[in-house]
């Protein structure tokens, strides 16, 4: 598990000479500074979680701080309604518990925080309270494996898996699973059924021949391509592999050297390659894990970088390949592209959902060093046809994260390891790794320690 950054913010007083030589000493009385969640948190018809970040103290002790909202005044203060929680000491995140809400209405909230010298606002976020009472969860079953690992073939319950990472699904509701520790590629058919796509079992790099002889080292991410041909992120070996739909396996870009060197295929270095997704346009793109980077192959096989810096760091803005200028992650895990072209990043050491805009743009829009209550340890992420991204907790849960920016834990609680099928906190995973959603909206999630693939559907409890 990777451990997230702490911020420390040092505060410097400034002396300087007046034109007459005298020294004279000047303290700016500075108010805080900070930023709002971007994610509002489990919104119902009454309630909503919030809260925000302190990036600076300013001259004094922080006196007061929380979320201030209104559902009349578009840009809030604390004369609207407000929360006040308990005051940032040794930590510079805070979480905001909203209660008395109205049912159906918008709402305009931003953290503020107090000084001897003022009150500074984040930005203004927007949410929407639901109609009714209504609470989504997920309800997790069992799709296939057992808590033996191992390798075997079978239906359901029958078959083994050692150790499955990554997750891909097809245009016809085929399930495809890294089987890591097994070195091979399985497909789950829709009625359970798990076969042996590539792979003999063996640890090693066979650069090209048929798939039942093929070696893998510690395969991770996947991704099918529009004519069904199945690429895998194959870690260990640093390399990227090509399954075709004849049964051929090749190695589509990478040497085999763990390092960093774009251009053709076969010069081509990576290091850690965990993350796979194709945009509309056939690139494939990669989380090149151990480089902190993500690269692109085009459909000819020439590989580049398209954000981030070997140095692991926490640092958004506008990529410029001219002048070397990059924006940096920290062990980014997992990949998802839209219809737009926007690349979205499972920024596990960060905790944090980064986005890459098609203009190379680098936002975060969901968690952060400051916030990782949120996210935790985000190892994937998958998105369904409406815009709503579906990610996996390492350290136990999956949660949605709806087009609207609102937050909802699934299923699974943070930090509890085990094994139950059930509904919300009842079910329990065990460093939950790689998530996929089929065109009927079902969530597929690779339970990594439990040997075990798992199904999850969206539910009102509200209703059942």
């Amino acid at each position: 598990m990777k451990t997230p950054l702490r911020f420390v913010i040092l505060f410097i007083s400034f002396a300087f000479l007046s034109t007459s030589c005298k020294k004279t000493t000047t303290t700016t009385n500075e108010p805080p500074a900070l930023t709002t969640n971007d994610v509002i948190l489990d919104v119902t018809s009454t309630t909503a979680q919030s809260g925000g970040t302190i990036t600076s103290i300013g001259s004094s002790s922080i006196t007061a701080n929380g979320v201030c909202y209104s559902s009349t005044n578009k840009i809030p203060t604390i004369s609207d309604l407000k929360t006040t929680d308990p005051v940032i000491s040794s930590s510079y995140s805070f979480t905001s518990n909203i209660t008395g809400l109205n049912p159906s209405t918008t709402y305009y909230l931003r953290a503020y925080a107090t000084n001897a010298y003022g009150t500074a606002y984040g930005s203004v976020v927007t949410f929407s309270t639901t109609a009714t009472s209504n609470t989504i969860a997920g309800a997790v079953t069992t799709f296939a494996g057992n808590a033996t690992g191992g390798y075997a073939d079978g239906v359901g319950a029958a078959a083994q898996f050692s150790y499955p990472i990554g997750i891909a699904s097809d245009a016809h509701g085929n399930i495809y699973v890294s089987d890591s520790f097994n070195n091979r590629i399985r497909k789950i058919a829709s009625d359970g059924t798990v076969t042996t796509v590539a792979g003999n079992g063996t640890a090693g790099l066979t650069p090209e021949g048929p798939a039942a002889n093929a070696e893998f080292y510690g395969p991770q991410g996947l991704a099918v391509d529009g004519q069904g041909n199945i690429f895998v992120a194959d870690f260990g070996n640093n390399v990227i592999r090509k399954i075709s739909t004849t049964g051929t396996v090749t190695t589509f870009a990478g040497n085999g050297i763990a390092g960093y060197v774009d251009g053709a295929a076969t010069v081509a270095e990576f290091n850690g390659p965990a993350g796979l997704a194709f945009d509309k346009q056939g690139n494939l793109y990669v989380a090149d894990n151990n480089n902190n980077m993500i690269r692109k192959i085009t459909s000819a096989g020439v590989v580049s970088r398209v954000a981030g810096t070997k140095t692991p760091g926490y640092v958004n803005g506008t990529v410029n390949t001219t002048t070397g200028v990059y924006t940096s992650f920290r062990s980014p895990n997992g990949l998802v592209v839209d219809a737009s072209g926007n690349i979205f990043v499972a920024d596990l050491g960060n905790s944090a959902i980064r986005q890459i805009t098609s203009a190379g743009v680098v936002t975060t829009i969901a968690g952060g060093p400051g916030q990782t209550s949120l996210l935790g340890s985000p190892g994937a992420l998958a998105m369904d046809a409406s815009g709503n991204f579906f990610i996996t907790d390492e350290s136990g849960r999956v949660v949605e994260l709806n087009s609207a920016k609102v937050l909802y834990p699934l299923a699974g609680t943070t930090n509890v390891a085990g094994f139950a099928d059930g509904t919300g906190t009842a079910a329990k995973f065990n460093t939950p790794q790689g998530i996929c959603v089929d065109a009927s909206g079902n969530i597929f999630v690779a339970d990594f320690n439990n040997n075990r693939i798992r199904k999850v559907v969206v539910v009102d409890t509200s209703n059942p």
